[in-house]
């Protein structure tokens, strides 16, 4: 007859999560979480590989989290639905620091890069192009220099460096894309203009 484990993997995921919101990713330990489960860290290995195995689920559980914030926020109504997702990113850095740190401000060097960046995230450049009439690759660079902005001040409220309200960051955010989209609009009309005049030289 199979063995049966008193635990879950999702139980002990869960627990692993509580973890790291508490005390940091440095603290999962296959003792620390043992001790969380109020047992030894062997039903933990009985359902997991080994730690590495714990940690990557931990990682998936809070992209999860994230990624349900988000689309919570995109349909919340507060903000246009591509601020909202600038504004669920902040939050989420802000109201879970450690998870935030975990998924955006741990070593990435060894781990192999993520393809189909720019399928993910077209969506949110197909709201671009929308709202302001650019072109694929102009809304493209426009997201990855809000993404910069973006990433930077949920880093400083994940770290504690910055303490703003939410309020204040929705303006600051407003701020960057409005200077960023009239920078990209006008830039792009300059190259169709010039464009425009060698195609006509050459005719």
């Amino acid at each position: 007859m199979p063995r049966k484990f008193l635990f879950t993997r999702e139980g002990i995921t869960a627990a692993a999560l509580a973890l790291v919101r508490e005390k940091g990713a440095q603290a999962l330990t296959a003792r620390a979480l043992g001790e969380r489960l109020g047992t030894s860290a062997k039903p933990v290995f009985g359902l997991f590989k080994n730690m590495e195995d714990v940690r990557e689920t931990v990682i998936a559980a809070a992209a999860a989290r994230l990624d349900q914030l988000t689309r919570a926020e995109m349909t919340a109504g507060r903000y246009p639905p591509y601020k909202a997702s600038g504004m669920a990113y902040i939050r989420f850095a802000s109201e879970e620091k450690e998870l935030f740190k975990l998924l955006y401000m741990r070593d990435r060097s060894q781990e192999a890069p993520s393809e189909g960046e720019r399928e993910a995230i077209r969506p949110l450049l197909q709201v671009i192009m929308k709202n302001t009439g650019l072109s694929e690759e102009r809304a493209y660079l426009l997201h990855a220099e809000m993404w910069i902005f973006v990433h930077g001040v949920a880093s400083m409220l994940a770290t504690s460096y910055l303490n703003w309200d939410m309020d204040f960051a929705s303006r600051a955010l407003t701020d960057a894309y409005q200077g960023l989209c009239a920078r990209h609009i006008e830039e792009e009309k300059k190259d169709g203009s010039h464009q425009n005049g060698q195609s006509d030289q050459k005719v």
